[in-house]
Parts: structure tokens; C-alpha cells; sequence
């Protein structure tokens, strides 16, 4: 069997191409793929089309990618913290389709379990389902895309929607822990994203902290299973960036 592990997060990221679809793992700033995304930015693919949770902030994650132009469209369910994003939404550059977070998650988790779609009762009523969400601007202000309306059906007493699941060509994600065969441990909250986007890539590459021999990490402290990693390149400890500080004045009391 060949080897997972990359000598490089460059050499894991070489063949992203134009028009590649990515999900993303982390929260914020908390357990993103920053080495592997920094890689594809010192890279000429564009075009990119990014599900994530966010787009990271003005100068980290994603939003490296995103300044850079490189990013055409963002599947997200938050995307404050980044005036750049914003800026390119409503300019018309950026193409933004916002989900709730938990349909997110599970759309990220479909997609990895061969899941094409499913019912979900969130956002019935609202216009996930009935559509008119703006996907897109154009240059004068006006909805150039917007979102189409949704199946819905009931069951039971209750009304639900139909989502659809996601795969992608490639997922980025970072784990604390990771052995040459790919089976990874999540530090902490870091979890959040990063196993449901691992699940969702065809070809799926992490970034880890560490890095041990198979047999190493106790097969029930795995959260994700190596079936699901195609790539791993050890990227040490990476600066963990605070995505916002909030300190008491230096007159206030404990």
C-alpha cells in the first residue's frame, strides 16, 4: 500500500486545480488546516468553490484565499469577522450560499456516508426552503442569483425540507494526533468541523501536530478512522491565532 504521509503540506496540496471544490474543517480560527491552506495560496489555483462553517478572518484561514481572489463560491452558515467577505458578497465577486449550521454539519456527514439527501425540519417556513435567498449580486446592487425554492414534505404532523448531501474533491483537515495510517484525534472544541469534512472529500489530507506509528493511539481514542484520510503530513505545533481578545480594563475588580 502506498505511503499517506507527504513530506510537505506543498507537496499534499500540489494537485489542487482550478474549479476544485474543498471542505473545510475548523471553527472560526479554532482547528482550520491553516498550514495546508497557506500551501494552496502560495499555488495558482482558483476558481475554488470552499464549504466550510466560515471563511476564517481577513488575514488567516481562508481569508487568505478570499483576498487573494481565489475562492468563487463559499457554502457557509456564519461568515462575520471577515470585512473582505463582505465586501466581495455584496460587490458581486463572491457567489454565498448560507445553510444553518447544524444542516451544515449533517450535509457534510450525507455526503461522507453516501447519503445523497435528506428531510430536515430546519429551516421550513423560513427562505432556506421557500427560496430568494441572495446567492449572488450583481455589480449595480441587484440579485443576480438567488436561491431556489425547496421540496418539502410531511411526515408525521410535521413539515421538513430536503437537503441536499455534500462531497467534494478534496478536505483539509487538522488534527493534534495522527499516526501514519491516517486514523486522527481531535483536540478539544478543534473537533467541531474537521471529521464531517474529512468524511466529505474524496481525497482527504491532514495536517497534524503530530505524528506516531500505527498501533500507537488506542483504537477507541480515534475520531476519525483512516479509511476516511488519504494524506497526512506532520506540521508540527502551528501558531493558534485568537480570533477575538477580550481583556478587563486595568481598573476592574476580579
Amino acid at each position: 500500500m502506498a505511503s499517506k504521509i507527504f513530506a510537505s503540506a506543498a507537496a499534499a496540496v500540489a494537485d489542487i486545480g482550478h474549479g476544485a471544490s474543498l471542505a473545510v474543517g475548523g471553527f472560526g480560527l479554532c482547528g482550520i488546516p491553516d498550514a495546508l491552506i497557506e500551501a494552496i495560496a502560495q499555488c495558482d489555483a482558483a476558481d475554488l468553490e470552499v464549504f466550510s462553517n466560515n471563511c476564517g478572518v481577513d488575514d488567516h484561514g481562508l481569508g487568505i484565499l478570499l483576498s487573494l481572489g481565489r475562492i468563487r463560491r463559499v457554502t457557509a452558515s456564519y461568515v462575520g469577522e471577515n470585512k473582505e467577505f463582505a465586501r466581495q458578497y455584496l460587490a458581486g465577486e463572491l457567489e454565498v450560499e448560507l445553510t444553518p449550521q447544524g444542516t451544515l454539519a449533517e450535509r457534510l456527514r450525507a455526503g461522507g456516508s453516501g447519503i445523497p439527501a435528506f428531510f430536515t425540519p430546519a429551516g421550513v417556513g423560513t427562505p432556506v426552503a421557500d427560496g430568494g435567498i441572495p446567492w449572488r449580486y450583481a455589480a449595480d446592487g441587484s440579485v443576480a442569483v438567488s436561491s431556489p425554492p425547496r421540496e418539502t414534505r410531511i411526515f408525521g404532523d410535521r413539515e421538513y425540507v430536503l437537503e441536499h448531501g455534500i462531497t467534494t474533491d478534496f478536505a483539509l483537515v487538522h488534527a493534534r494526533l495522527g499516526d501514519t495510517d491516517g486514523n486522527l484525534v481531535f483536540a478539544k472544541t478543534a473537533m467541531n468541523f474537521n471529521p464531517l469534512a474529512a468524511m466529505a472529500g474524496r481525497i482527504t489530507i491532514a495536517q497534524v501536530e503530530e505524528l506516531v506509528e500505527p498501533g500507537h493511539i488506542d483504537p477507541a481514542s480515534v475520531h476519525l478512522p483512516g479509511v476516511f484520510v488519504n494524506r497526512v503530513v506532520h506540521t508540527g505545533l502551528q501558531d493558534k491565532r485568537i480570533e477575538k481578545r477580550t481583556v478587563a480594563s486595568s481598573g476592574a475588580r476580579s
